[in-house]
């Protein structure tokens, strides 16, 4: 392990899908796709501690965003072995301490556990050639390129595009969007309009949790535009800034984060930007 890495901050941006086509299904029952993809200023924070005593690596977690609070299943994130970060760190021949900053909700279609893989294969072997890191997840190899791309079949095939300097408000909605559920039910003929949502999976994902349809009618009512999914939710984006949409509201813990709260719904809107490098 290069001992510059040793204590050092690395930093994970969530991933951002701004389109999503099914494009086939293999003969395995991986869906392939064409996804436009880009890295965005909600970050979670890690520092690695490694030890070749510890039997195991240990991640510890702390939420500054209290997402837990705000009901995103923090604590379902496996903090030993399972962890994607304990994955990358085993594929670099470390183990150890691992401190999480965790900002990037689970379940919400950000990539925020392949994000966090991926500063550590950055960190521990950065000439692996990124598409060596889809063992550990179809969207791991995107987020250690960092770029705005295209990103085709099951992730293995991510093709550069410019960036755009482009500015975003993610809305985290505290609703798990079970991923595997999500394709089932696309499967299944759950399927809408892609010019109208940019997104072939938004209507699986309201099939699987019915709930999302009422915060995308929430969200719309209160920028007066119609909301995108990311991924296969639950998170939704509009492109702009807190203030270009209108949105006030409770500062939420960190600057450029306010609640957003109606009719028993509440969700958090973030501010963010596109990042293309660390």
């Amino acid at each position: 392990m290069p001992e510059q890495v040793e204590g050092r901050l690395l930093l994970a941006p969530a991933k951002l899908t701004l389109s999503l086509r099914v494009t086939g299904v293999r003969e395995d029952g991986l869906h392939t796709l064409a996804s436009e993809m880009v890295s965005v200023s909600l970050f979670d924070e890690l520092r690695l501690f490694p030890s070749s005593e510890a039997a195991e690596t240990e991640i510890s977690m702390t939420d500054p965003l209290g997402l837990a609070e705000l009901g995103f299943p923090l604590a379902e994130v496996p903090l030993g072995g399972g962890n994607l970060i304990a994955r990358a760190m085993a594929m670099a021949g470390v183990r150890g301490g691992v401190e999480l900053v965790k900002r990037i909700p689970p379940g919400a279609g950000l990539g925020g556990g392949s994000s966090d893989a991926a500063a550590v294969l950055r960190a521990l072997l950065p000439e692996l050639d990124s598409r060596a890191a889809l063992a550990l997840g179809s969207d791991v190899p995107f987020c250690v390129s960092l770029t705005r791309s295209m990103v085709k079949g099951v992730g293995d095939e991510i093709e550069p595009l410019p960036s755009r300097d482009g500015r975003w408000v993610l809305f985290l909605i505290p609703l798990h969007s079970p991923t595997g559920a999500v394709y089932g039910a696309y499967d299944q003929g759950a399927r809408g309009d892609f010019e109208e949502s940019g997104n072939d999976l938004e209507e699986a994902a309201i099939a699987v949790t019915p709930k999302l349809a009422r915060y995308r009618e929430m969200i719309a009512d209160k920028i007066g535009v119609r909301p995108r999914m990311a991924g296969s939710g639950s998170t939704y984006f509009a492109e702009g800034s807190l203030t270009g949409l209108g949105l006030d509201g409770r500062v939420h813990r960190e600057p450029g984060t306010v609640v957003l709260e109606e009719s028993g719904l509440r969700c958090v809107a973030v501010e963010v930007r596109e990042v293309n490098a660390l």
